[in-house]
């Protein structure tokens, strides 16, 4: 849960863009946009699966 608290003399612009950012960084944004519509666990995996072999592949041909 993201709480903000109003800092003294600040504008309520202010306030509402710290708060994006802190909903940002919480990955609240993430969750909502994956939840949005249920995927079978099999399609899970599946993604999982490829999101590893990228990353597996990037750490190969990274240079050093």
């Amino acid at each position: 849960m993201v709480k903000l608290t109003l800092r003294e003399k600040e504008t309520a612009q202010e306030a509402v863009r710290r708060f994006r950012k802190l909903v940002e960084r919480s990955g609240i944004k993430k969750e909502m946009r994956i939840r949005e519509f249920y995927e079978k666990p099999s399609a899970t995996k599946r993604r999982a699966k490829l999101r590893a072999q990228r990353r597996a592949r990037r750490e190969r041909t990274a240079p050093r």
